[in-house]
Protein backbone atom coordinates (compact mmCIF):
# COMPACT_ATOMS: atom_id res chain seq x y z
CA UNK A 1 0.00 0.00 0.00
CA UNK A 2 1.17 3.50 -0.76
CA UNK A 3 1.85 5.94 2.06
CA UNK A 4 -1.03 8.02 3.37
CA UNK A 5 -0.25 11.73 3.21
CA UNK A 6 -2.20 14.22 5.31
CA UNK A 7 -2.61 17.48 3.40
CA UNK A 8 -3.58 20.74 5.07
CA UNK A 9 -4.00 22.49 1.75
CA UNK A 10 -5.34 19.91 -0.71
CA UNK A 11 -5.40 20.77 -4.37
CA UNK A 12 -8.85 21.87 -5.59
CA UNK A 13 -8.68 19.33 -8.41
CA UNK A 14 -8.13 16.52 -5.88
CA UNK A 15 -11.15 17.62 -3.86
CA UNK A 16 -13.22 17.86 -7.03
CA UNK A 17 -12.22 14.36 -8.07
CA UNK A 18 -12.95 12.99 -4.60
CA UNK A 19 -16.45 14.47 -4.74
CA UNK A 20 -17.00 13.24 -8.31
CA UNK A 21 -15.98 9.70 -7.36
CA UNK A 22 -18.38 9.63 -4.39
CA UNK A 23 -21.21 11.04 -6.51
CA UNK A 24 -20.56 8.41 -9.20
CA UNK A 25 -20.55 5.65 -6.59
CA UNK A 26 -23.78 6.93 -5.01
CA UNK A 27 -25.48 7.19 -8.39
CA UNK A 28 -24.44 3.64 -9.32
CA UNK A 29 -25.52 2.24 -5.94
CA UNK A 30 -28.94 3.92 -5.89
CA UNK A 31 -29.84 4.52 -9.52
CA UNK A 32 -30.71 8.08 -8.46
CA UNK A 33 -28.90 10.47 -10.80
CA UNK A 34 -30.74 13.73 -10.12
CA UNK A 35 -28.18 15.41 -7.84
CA UNK A 36 -27.89 19.17 -8.31
CA UNK A 37 -26.23 21.99 -6.43
CA UNK A 38 -28.50 24.62 -4.92
CA UNK A 39 -27.49 28.12 -3.84
CA UNK A 40 -29.04 31.54 -3.35
CA UNK A 41 -27.44 34.88 -2.48
CA UNK A 42 -28.38 38.37 -1.35
CA UNK A 43 -26.15 41.11 -2.71
CA UNK A 44 -25.79 44.78 -1.82
CA UNK A 45 -26.02 47.60 -4.35
CA UNK A 46 -22.34 47.14 -5.25
CA UNK A 47 -22.87 43.45 -5.96
CA UNK A 48 -21.08 42.15 -2.85
CA UNK A 49 -22.60 39.11 -1.20
CA UNK A 50 -24.20 39.98 2.16
CA UNK A 51 -26.00 36.68 2.73
CA UNK A 52 -26.07 33.25 1.14
CA UNK A 53 -27.14 29.66 1.39
CA UNK A 54 -25.84 26.56 -0.38
CA UNK A 55 -26.34 22.85 -0.48
CA UNK A 56 -27.71 20.25 -2.86
CA UNK A 57 -30.73 18.22 -3.81
CA UNK A 58 -30.59 14.51 -4.59
CA UNK A 59 -32.98 11.58 -4.57
CA UNK A 60 -35.86 13.36 -2.89
CA UNK A 61 -34.06 15.37 -0.25
CA UNK A 62 -32.27 18.68 0.11
CA UNK A 63 -29.24 19.23 2.30
CA UNK A 64 -28.31 22.73 3.41
CA UNK A 65 -24.57 22.87 3.97
CA UNK A 66 -23.97 26.58 4.55
CA UNK A 67 -26.11 29.56 5.56
CA UNK A 68 -24.54 32.91 6.34
CA UNK A 69 -25.99 36.37 6.90
CA UNK A 70 -23.79 39.43 7.48
CA UNK A 71 -24.10 40.72 11.05
CA UNK A 72 -25.99 43.94 10.19
CA UNK A 73 -28.70 41.90 8.42
CA UNK A 74 -29.22 39.28 11.11
CA UNK A 75 -32.66 39.26 12.75
CA UNK A 76 -34.15 41.13 9.78
CA UNK A 77 -35.77 38.13 8.07
CA UNK A 78 -33.04 37.59 5.49
CA UNK A 79 -32.08 34.16 6.87
CA UNK A 80 -35.72 33.05 6.96
CA UNK A 81 -36.21 34.29 3.40
CA UNK A 82 -33.17 32.31 2.20
CA UNK A 83 -34.39 29.13 3.91
CA UNK A 84 -37.89 29.58 2.47
CA UNK A 85 -36.47 30.18 -1.01
CA UNK A 86 -34.39 26.99 -0.84
CA UNK A 87 -37.31 25.00 0.56
CA UNK A 88 -39.45 26.22 -2.35
CA UNK A 89 -36.83 25.21 -4.90
CA UNK A 90 -36.39 21.86 -3.15
CA UNK A 91 -40.13 21.22 -3.45
CA UNK A 92 -39.98 22.19 -7.13
CA UNK A 93 -37.23 19.60 -7.57
CA UNK A 94 -39.40 16.92 -5.99
CA UNK A 95 -37.83 16.88 -2.53
CA UNK A 96 -39.87 15.89 0.50
CA UNK A 97 -37.19 16.28 3.17
CA UNK A 98 -34.75 19.00 4.23
CA UNK A 99 -31.58 18.18 6.19
CA UNK A 100 -29.03 20.43 7.90
CA UNK A 101 -26.82 20.64 10.97
CA UNK A 102 -25.76 23.46 13.25
CA UNK A 103 -23.58 24.04 16.30
CA UNK A 104 -24.98 25.29 19.60
CA UNK A 105 -23.34 28.70 19.12
CA UNK A 106 -24.83 29.09 15.65
CA UNK A 107 -28.58 28.91 15.08
CA UNK A 108 -30.38 25.91 16.56
CA UNK A 109 -33.38 27.94 17.83
CA UNK A 110 -33.68 29.64 14.43
CA UNK A 111 -34.10 26.31 12.66
CA UNK A 112 -36.49 25.01 15.32
CA UNK A 113 -38.70 28.09 14.85
CA UNK A 114 -38.79 27.26 11.14
CA UNK A 115 -40.14 23.77 11.83
CA UNK A 116 -36.94 21.72 11.82
CA UNK A 117 -36.84 18.77 14.23
CA UNK A 118 -33.66 17.56 15.93
CA UNK A 119 -32.81 14.02 14.79
CA UNK A 120 -29.28 13.61 16.16
CA UNK A 121 -26.73 15.23 18.41
CA UNK A 122 -23.02 15.05 19.22
CA UNK A 123 -21.49 16.64 22.30
CA UNK A 124 -18.07 18.29 22.33
CA UNK A 125 -18.22 19.11 18.62
CA UNK A 126 -16.39 21.46 18.77
CA UNK A 127 -14.93 21.22 22.29
CA UNK A 128 -17.24 22.85 24.81
CA UNK A 129 -20.21 22.91 22.46
CA UNK A 130 -22.43 20.54 20.55
CA UNK A 131 -23.71 19.85 17.07
CA UNK A 132 -27.31 18.97 16.21
CA UNK A 133 -28.69 17.48 13.00
CA UNK A 134 -32.12 18.62 11.88
CA UNK A 135 -34.80 17.38 9.49
CA UNK A 136 -37.93 19.01 8.15
CA UNK A 137 -40.58 17.20 6.15
CA UNK A 138 -41.81 19.28 3.22
CA UNK A 139 -44.81 17.08 2.37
Amino acid sequence: MKAIVIEQHPRPEDLARLEAEIVAFNYAATGQRDGRELAAFVRDDAGAMVAGISGFTWAGYCRIEFLWVAAPLRRTGVGRALIEAVEGEARARGCGTMLLDTHDFQAPRFYERLGYDAVGRAEDCPRGSGQTWYRKRLV
